[in-house]
């Protein structure tokens, strides 16, 4: 073991133990993390807590399988946070909000959380409900840009890691303390770089793009063969690959307008995954990762549930804040509440929730750099 890996005494507190939650954190304690588990449904984590910890895969370590053992599973929130440095966030963006106001009574000064991922601005929101909610404690908030694995539980206290992905930017609200995030995590995440700001991470959300955009298209066959089909290549037609571009050059126009450097869905397709084409149809298709990949067997499905509100809607309040019409957008979420019966304009995060309404650009941008120079030359 290294000299780097045998300096690690960090205490974590996992918050969610579904598919991610469980994996994050059997790998912080296989890695040697002091690691603490909770979830507000004590019947989810009984198991866990018989067994002391979760058995995990991962498959690139040759599918060998070992055991995580956990420090404290609980479903007291201000017994899971007490005393630990770092709380890892692992649940649905649509539970952000609520744990925010779970936690603020209980946080600590200087201890760190961490969205994976934070969608489109969530730490904006969490800050916010952790201000509404009178939080006294001195604490940093970030959030990644994207889950750092791709995971499936294998049982009630069993997790498979299938990748783990090379490189996830994350950044902290304001982003003056993401340094001292990355610092803190990189000897067990040294996957996790800098992302700027939580602009950046959260305009980069390409899920907010794909995922909804390929639902809402394929309704009907989701519905009618129970997602019996290739998500990504079935449901990702010349059509459908065009409407994504449209929503995509939406996206990157509101960077633009608020000089936030912006990858479109191609330029990230390559990056990511080294996957190229003429356009987006022929790089999606040239991705051999979503071969196999099948659609979701229902249309209440967190592409939608969450995908929607938490991450398209917020990108979509900002451009017309922008002065933009952002008409692909806007279809794909009236479709999506039509679909559900679902007002996501009201659920949603909106510039006038999330407090950004009327503010500039250089006063949203001073904002979440935390008006530093050095910060805003980097941007």
């Amino acid at each position: 073991m290294s000299k780097k890996l045998n300096q690690k005494s960090m205490k974590f507190t996992v918050i969610g133990a579904g598919h991610g939650g469980k994996a994050m954190a059997a790998d912080l304690a296989i890695m040697g993390a002091q690691v603490n588990l909770y979830n507000r449904t004590w019947m989810n984590i009984e198991p866990i807590k018989e067994r002391g910890g979760i058995s995990l895969i991962k498959l690139l370590n040759g599918g060998k399988d070992r055991f995580g053992k956990l420090a404290l599973v609980t479903d007291d929130i201000a017994e899971a946070i007490r005393g630990v440095q770092v709380i890892m966030v692992v649940i649905p963006a649509l539970g952000h909000a609520w744990i925010a106001s779970q936690l603020a009574p209980h946080l600590e000064d200087g201890q760190i959380v961490v969205l994976n991922p934070g969608r489109t601005f969530g730490a904006i929101e969490f800050r916010r409900m952790l201000d509404k909610h009178h939080c006294q404690a001195k604490v940093i908030v970030a959030e990644a840009q994207t889950f750092i694995y791709a995971s499936r539980s294998d049982g009630p206290a069993q997790s498979r890691i299938f990748r783990t992905k090379e490189a996830v930017p994350l950044a902290a609200y304001p982003a003056t303390d993401t340094k001292a995030v990355l610092d803190a995590i990189n000897p067990y995440y040294p996957q996790f770089i800098n992302g700027k700001t939580v602009l950046h991470t959260g305009l980069n959300n390409i899920g907010a793009i794909f995922h909804p955009t390929i639902m809402v298209h394929n309704i009907g066959w989701v519905e009618s063969v129970s997602g019996d089909f290739q998500f990504y290549l079935d449901g990702v037609t010349p059509a459908v690959a065009r409407i994504m571009e449209a929503t995509d050059r939406e996206r990157v126009r509101i960077g633009q307008a608020l000089e936030i450097e912006v990858l479109t869905a191609l330029d990230w397709l390559k990056l990511a995954y080294e996957a190229t084409g003429a356009n987006l149809f022929e790089a999606i298709h040239n991705q051999p990762g979503y071969r196999g990949i099948k659609a979701p067997t229902t249309i209440n499905h967190r592409y939608i549930n969450e995908d929607i509100p938490m991450s398209l809607v917020p990108m979509a309040s900002m451009g017309k804040a922008c002065g933009f019409r952002v008409r692909g957008m806007e279809s794909i979420i009236r479709l999506a509440c039509i679909a559900r019966q679902t007002d996501y304009w009201k659920i949603g995060r909106t510039v006038e929730n999330l407090g950004l309404a009327g503010m500039s650009k250089e006063e949203m941008l001073a904002m979440v750099m935390g008006d530093t120079p050095e910060i805003a030359m980097a941007v």
